[in-house]
């Protein structure tokens, strides 16, 4: 196991990220956040609040369930029942700059999971990525538009995402 981001560098990565947002979106129009679960959740709850401190006004903060559009639900590999939880969005995404946020980004999959659910809810005015570990494997032409640690571990590695919200502590380490 080994580390790759600890408690000091996931705080850069998320301030930098503030910053980033920030500078790209034009202050007339609006933003809001919307984390996948779980580890997304987290992050983008995070991020919405320095966006909100940032800016000096609110940006809404929502989680995305995308059990049902995964592309392997009905996997043959597959023999569990989903588990299925909420979606939480108490706003509506029409218009709005939406900043989708996940931990990794890996092959894409869970993005595109992300953006049919998303475009189900309504129409937003644009969908932007941002993650905390973009790795390399992509099997779908996605990417982030806001990425915090760039890594090239190895396919059959993992990489494990904890915060300390789910977790216990901030860290990020490759297994």
């Amino acid at each position: 196991m080994k580390v790759i981001l600890d408690t000091k560098q996931i705080e850069q990565i998320l301030r930098d990220l503030t910053k980033n947002i920030i500078s790209d979106t034009p202050p007339d129009l609006d933003i809001a956040v919307i984390g996948i679960r779980s580890r997304g959740e987290v992050l983008a709850q995070r991020l919405s609040s320095r966006l909100s401190q940032e800016l000096g006004k609110d940006v809404p903060c929502g989680t995305l369930d995308i059990t049902l559009y995964r592309d392997d639900l009905n996997s043959p590999r597959g023999n569990s029942q989903p588990h299925v939880r909420t979606t939480e969005i108490g706003f509506n995404i029409d218009d709005k700059i939406i900043i989708l946020v996940d931990d990794v980004l890996y092959t894409g999959r869970s993005t595109r999971a992300a953006m049919a659910a998303l475009i189900d809810l309504g129409r937003p005015r644009a969908i932007k990525l941002a993650v905390l570990v973009d790795r390399i494997g992509r099997e779908m032409p996605i990417h982030a538009d806001y990425a915090g640690y760039k890594t090239d571990a190895a396919p059959v590695k993992l990489v494990q995402v904890n915060l300390v919200e789910s977790d216990g502590k901030d860290e990020v380490v490759i297994e």
